[in-house]
């Protein structure tokens, strides 16, 4: 049996004609160049805002409060705490020393110093003033500026010592530096008052307590003796009057010595409720010494940190301030 293998029979469709023309492939087209890169554009540079100085606005504000704050509470401390410690560590001293010139007859019996030509310096211890009902006893300096008066009592310079024949008079302070005469105002008649000094012990008995505008007590005949104790009266340190307590001296007069200052040139510091203008002086000294210190504190805070500058700073800054306010109290009047 012949098979019959029968040829794939093509078309004339899909017969290859090799005489037709074959067309060329169309040309690829080159791939559009690409733009250009865009260049960026320069940034403006906001120009910087110009430095402060670290010496002024809030910083200035905050060394302004620094002094104020170590004025304030070193003004409050010389007027209650530090000034009543530094009035019995004056005592102290000054009470030893006086019973040693007791003892050796050296203490002062006169207004006149060593030479005899010059007054007594002011400060100088001239007696010791006890009152049992109030419980004073304190050693009497001679003046009675304020600066004298912030270490205890002081006695009028134009005035007799006590003991002595004619007026004595000794001012002290109602509430400041230990306040010695805060109780003054207690005392009634017949109350004993003693003062020592060089002369001797000497006895006086309050005959009474006066303000301003009351009688005042009869002139003394020759031979008698009397003391005036003086101070600020009303609140303690809101004083509204001058309180004045009398005694009638009891035990024999001493001699009167020559004053060496009269009423008419007694300083003016010296009189009731006056101030010691003079102690504007050290007091600018020490304000520009505690702004200084005020400036660096605030700088080294900027510098190194707020700790750094309040354990450098804070105990020179107190310390200023506690210096400036004891010249602030001189200012205050003589008797508060």
């Amino acid at each position: 049996m012949v098979s019959t293998i029968s040829a794939p029979v093509t078309s004339a469709a899909e017969t290859p004609n090799p005489a037709a023309p074959v067309s060329p492939a169309p040309p690829i087209a080159p791939p559009p160049p690409s733009p250009p890169a865009s260049r960026p554009e320069p940034q403006r540079r906001t120009p910087p805002a110009p430095r402060r100085s670290r010496l002024s606005g809030p910083p200035l504000a905050g060394a302004a409060l620094t002094i104020l704050a170590a004025v304030a509470l070193g003004f409050v401390a010389q007027m209650t705490v530090l000034g009543s410690l530094s009035h019995a560590r004056a005592q102290q001293v000054a009470y030893a020393d006086f019973r040693a010139e007791l003892a050796k007859a050296t203490a002062p019996v006169n207004h006149f110093d060593d030479s005899g030509k010059d007054a007594l310096p002011a400060g100088e211890a001239v007696a010791l003033l006890v009152i049992p009902r109030i419980g004073v006893k304190e050693v009497v300096f001679e003046g009675t500026d304020s600066g004298v008066l912030t270490r205890g009592p002081g006695h009028r310079r134009d005035t007799v010592f006590p003991g002595q024949q004619g007026a004595s008079v000794i001012m002290g302070r109602r509430a400041a530096f230990g306040g010695p005469f805060a109780r003054l105002g207690e005392l009634q008649g017949g109350d004993p008052i003693t003062v020592i000094t060089g002369q001797g012990r000497h006895t006086y008995v309050v005959m009474g307590v006066r303000r301003t505008g009351e009688p005042q007590p009869p002139a003394l005949a020759a031979g008698e003796g009397r003391l005036t104790l003086v101070t600020a009266d009303g609140p303690a340190y809101e004083p509204s009057d001058v309180l004045r307590v009398d005694a009638k001296l009891t035990s024999p007069a001493q001699d009167t010595p020559r004053l060496a200052i009269s009423s008419a040139i007694l300083p003016h510091k010296d009189a009731v409720m006056e101030i010691d203008v003079m102690a504007l002086v050290p007091l600018v000294l020490w304000g520009q010494l505690l702004v200084a210190a005020a400036l660096a504190l605030t700088w080294v805070r900027h510098r190194l940190g707020p700790w750094h500058a309040w354990l450098i700073g804070l105990p020179v800054v107190a310390l200023l301030g506690v210096l400036v306010a004891g010249q602030c109290a001189q200012l205050v009047p003589n008797l508060i």
